[in-house]
């Protein structure tokens, strides 16, 4: 099948090119030329494992080509998949979106003269629910052969192509048979494969996204709600994560405390979802959701009094080395990065602060540069009063915590992930703290 993808972002990106390696011819399209350029070479304009080899193959078979004309996706194609950023309002939290609405506006004179009998316009955006109705019945009057459909992504960064060719389930919103048999025609090599296969309306397609989004969120919140009461009491929260994911109604999956959530997804997703929850009357109904954005939040400050704890008490000439900059590994993303915010929060509160990441620094270099930045472990650590382990990186899991003690200047860890091995730093003469341990050395 030949197919379009509108918006070549993180979602769009990826998107086209696994559409390409399952046996699609794909145009991808942007408004952005230089990133075009970038893709059309086989580069992403984002670190994501596994993606610039295979951007690079579809891109070389001929599978996978890119535009900036609308015009040219609408002659290509008669579907459309719509990959546009739906970004956070300020203020309000609800989603913002124009440049959704600009995709809109912009394809649909040229739908109804595309020489297509039928036309489907498929929704990946995570907006808010209601918006494929609103499109349906816009398109309707410009191009009265097409058809609107949801089909939400639940990527994981890091993990996208995975998540894209082997997903948990696949999840489509439609409004006719037409659109159902168009959509598993497309998904076909997966559905043979046994992905489940879930066909609903479109306003259930547009809710499930920031359902499931705001469900996870409230798991991470749980356990760091719990992790403050630990430190209260005395209790260890990894071991009352370890017995409460035994349990199989609840699972030990996102009950990992430390310091929160952040990214383009959790934070702004909750936020959109407690937004149109209100506008619909119903705020009452997801009010618990401010709750936990306030909890997430809350942890950033926690980590900032581990750390101040760690110093004696002032920032004021300290040298701090903060291990992580984006905001979850195998990611360059510093969206709404909690590694960052405390790092710059430290910085302002007297301390220098040099920053180290595997993947992230260029990007956390241009969102904060009044902050330093080194290319290694060693370096951001030298003379330092104490070390924040604040992105779960797999690598550092795997610094010898010897070697690093004889380059700080004082032995100091809080490892506000609860991912390092506190008996061996602590054997190597570190004095380690981690949310809801109290109980370490």
């Amino acid at each position: 099948m030949r197919l379009t993808v509108i918006g070549t972002g993180y979602v769009g990106a990826v998107h086209a090119a696994c559409m390409a390696e399952i046996g699609h011819e794909v145009l991808g399209v942007d408004i952005d030329a230089e990133r075009i350029g970038a893709l059309a070479a086989g580069r992403p304009p984002f670190y994501e494992p596994g993606l610039p080899g295979l951007l690079k193959r579809m891109v070389d078979t001929g599978r996978l080509r890119f535009t900036t004309s609308l015009v040219e996706a609408a002659w290509f194609a008669d579907t459309h998949f719509v990959c546009v950023g739906t970004p956070q309002q300020p203020g309000s939290g609800a989603s913002d979106l124009r440049d959704f609405e600009a995709v809109r506006d912009g394809l649909a004179p040229y739908l109804h003269d595309s020489g297509y009998e039928e036309v489907l316009v498929v929704g990946k955006s995570t907006v808010p629910v209601g918006t494929a109705a609103r499109l349906a019945g816009l398109l309707h009057a410009v191009a009265p052969a097409a058809d609107v459909a949801w089909n939400p992504e639940f990527l994981r960064e890091g993990c996208a192509i995975h998540d894209t060719l082997r997903p948990e389930r696949i999840v489509v919103g439609v409004r006719s048979e037409h659109a159902e048999a168009r959509l598993r025609a497309v998904y076909a090599p997966l559905l043979a494969a046994g992905t489940p296969f879930i066909v609903t309306d479109t306003a259930t397609a547009e809710l499930v996204k920031g359902a499931s989004n705001s469900f996870l969120a409230t798991k991470i919140s749980f356990i760091n709600a719990m992790a403050e009461i630990c430190d209260a009491t005395g209790a260890d929260v990894l071991t009352l994560a370890r017995a409460m994911g035994a349990d199989s109604r609840i699972g030990p999956r996102f009950l990992a405390p430390g310091l929160g959530f952040g990214g383009s997804c959790l934070p702004k997703d909750i936020r959109a979802f407690a937004a149109r929850a209100e506008e619909l009357g119903l705020g009452e109904s997801v009010a618990f959701l401010h709750e936990i954005d306030e909890i997430n939040t809350r942890q950033r400050e926690r980590t900032i009094a581990l750390a101040q704890k760690a110093l004696g008490g002032t920032f004021t000439d300290r040298n701090v080395a903060v291990l992580g900059a984006a905001f979850k590994p195998r990611s360059d993303d510093v969206r709404d990065s909690p590694a960052l915010a405390v790092a710059h929060a430290i910085r302002r509160r007297g301390a220098q602060v040099r920053v180290h990441d595997p993947e992230a620094i260029d990007n956390a270099r241009a969102a904060y540069p009044a902050l330093q930045f080194a290319l290694d472990v060693t370096k951001a650590c030298e003379q330092a009063d104490v070390v924040l382990h604040l992105t779960e990186w797999p690598q550092y899991r795997e610094i010898d915590p010897v070697a690093l003690a004889a380059v700080v200047r004082t032995p100091a860890l809080v490892d506000a992930r609860n991912t390092l091995d506190p008996a061996d730093w602590c054997a190597a003469g570190w004095t380690l703290c981690a949310p809801g341990r109290p109980n370490l050395g």
